[in-house]
C-alpha cells in the first residue's frame, strides 16, 4: 500500500501545503524526494501481481502531481541565455550568516572579518543585496534577543569606495549605481492582531521584526530599477523538532513562522502592484521548490531558474551536510533579461551559497 500511501500524501501537500504550519514537517522534504519516491515505488508496484497496474498508476499518478515541486530545473535544457551587452549589471545577493561571525566550526574562529570582505570585493558587483547585517548571541533564551545590530562603517566604507550602502533593519544593499531611493517594507499590517506588536526584546530595533524585505530604487542605464532585497522568515520547523521554548509552546512558535512569512510575502507583492518601474527580487526566501507558499510570489514576476546550468540546484546548506535544498532564488519582472546566473561556494564564510546574476533592462519596455 505504499504506492496508495505516497499518492495521498502527494494530494494532500497540493492541499495543505502553505494553508497551515501543521504541514510545516512535510514541506521540509527534500524537493528531490518528490520525484524519487515514485519512481522507487514503480518496481514495488510491478511485483505486486494481483494489483499491479493499479499501483503502477498511482505510482505514476504520484510522479506526475509531485515533479512539479522537485525542483529539478528542466528549463536549463532548452533555454540559452543571450549574451550581456556592455553596459549590462552585475548583482549578487547573499545571506552571510550573521555578516562577519564565525558561528559553525565549534568556537574556533576559521575566517575572519577581512576575508568576509575580501569574498565580497572578488566578486566586483554593481549592486550587492546582502541579508543579516547583525551578530547573534545563541546562548540567549529568547530567541527574538538573540540578533543584536552592529556597525562596521568603517569597514564598509574601506572595502567599497564609491558605494551608496542602504541599510534597513538587517538588510543592506550596495552599489556603485545611482540610488533614487530606498524603503522598507512593513510586514506587520498583514500580521494577526495578536502578533502585530514589536516583542519587547527587539524594542530599540523593530525593524528586525517589522520588515524582511528592503526596495532600493536604482538607476540603471537611464532608467530607474527597483531591487527588493528579501530574506523570508525561516518556515515552521519546532513540531518537527518538538522543541518549544521557555514562553512559547512549539505549535505557537510554528504559527508565528508560518504568520510572518505569509506575511512578508504580500508585503512586497502589495508594493509590486503600486509599483511602475522594472523591478529584481531575489534574496534567501527560506522556501524550497516543495512549498506552495512560491505561489504567493508577486504575479509581475517571473522565476529565472532557467538560467541556471544546474539540472538540480541547491544553495542550503552549505558545509559538511548533504546540500539537498534551494532557498535562494532570482525573480524579475518580464523587462529584465538575465545573461547569466551562478550559484557561488561562500568560502566557509555562511551556509548559504551566492546567487550571481547579470542583468540588462532594455530601453524598449
Amino acid at each position: 500500500m505504499a504506492c496508495l500511501g505516497w499518492l495521498a500524501v502527494v494530494a494532500l501537500h497540493h492541499l495543505l501545503s502553505a494553508r497551515t504550519y501543521v504541514w510545516g514537517p512535510i514541506d521540509l522534504l527534500p524537493p528531490i524526494t518528490w520525484a524519487a519516491v515514485p519512481v522507487l515505488l514503480l518496481p514495488v508496484a510491478w511485483l505486486a501481481r494481483s494489483m499491479r497496474w493499479q499501483l503502477v498508476g498511482a505510482s505514476l499518478l504520484a510522479l506526475v502531481l509531485g515533479v512539479g515541486y522537485s525542483g529539478i530545473n528542466f528549463a536549463t535544457i532548452f533555454h540559452t541565455p543571450p549574451p550581456a551587452p556592455a553596459d549590462a549589471v552585475k548583482v549578487v545577493t547573499w545571506n552571510t550568516e550573521y555578516w562577519d561571525q564565525d558561528r559553525r566550526n565549534g568556537g574556533e574562529q576559521r575566517t575572519t572579518t577581512e576575508e568576509f570582505y575580501d569574498f565580497l570585493r572578488d566578486m566586483d558587483a554593481d549592486v550587492y543585496m546582502l541579508h543579516e547585517y547583525a551578530n547573534v548571541d545563541d546562548s540567549l533564551v529568547d530567541i527574538f534577543a538573540q540578533a543584536y545590530e552592529i556597525d562596521q562603517t568603517a569597514e564598509l566604507q574601506a572595502a567599497f569606495p564609491g558605494y551608496t550602502v542602504v541599510r534597513e533593519g538587517r538588510n543592506m544593499t550596495i552599489t556603485r549605481l545611482p540610488v533614487v531611493g530606498h524603503s522598507w517594507l512593513d510586514s506587520t499590517p498583514y500580521l494577526p492582531d495578536d502578533l502585530k506588536p514589536v516583542p519587547p526584546a527587539l524594542v530599540d530595533r523593530p525593524l528586525f521584526y517589522t520588515s524582511q524585505a528592503l526596495r532600493t530604487d536604482i538607476q540603471v542605464n537611464g532608467q530607474v530599477v527597483s531591487f527588493y532585497n528579501t530574506h523570508i522568515f525561516q518556515p515552521p520547523v519546532r513540531i518537527l523538532l518538538l522543541r518549544s521554548d521557555d514562553d512559547r509552546n512549539m505549535f505557537e512558535i510554528d504559527r508565528f513562522n508560518f504568520e510572518i512569512r505569509q506575511a512578508s510575502y504580500q508585503a512586497v507583492a502589495a508594493d509590486l502592484a503600486t509599483n511602475p518601474n522594472r523591478a529584481v527580487m531575489a534574496g534567501d526566501l527560506n522556501t524550497s521548490p516543495s512549498m506552495n507558499l512560491l505561489d504567493m510570489v508577486s504575479d509581475r514576476l517571473v522565476d529565472q531558474t532557467k538560467v541556471l546550468s544546474s539540472l538540480y540546484p541547491v544553495t542550503w546548506p552549505v558545509g559538511d551536510k548533504p546540500r539537498m535544498w534551494r532557498i535562494d532564488w532570482l525573480f524579475t519582472t518580464p523587462d529584465i533579461t538575465v545573461h547569466s546566473y551562478d550559484l557561488t561556494m561562500p568560502r566557509g564564510l555562511s551556509d548559504h551559497k551566492a546567487q550571481q546574476f547579470v542583468i540588462s533592462a532594455p530601453s524598449s519596455r
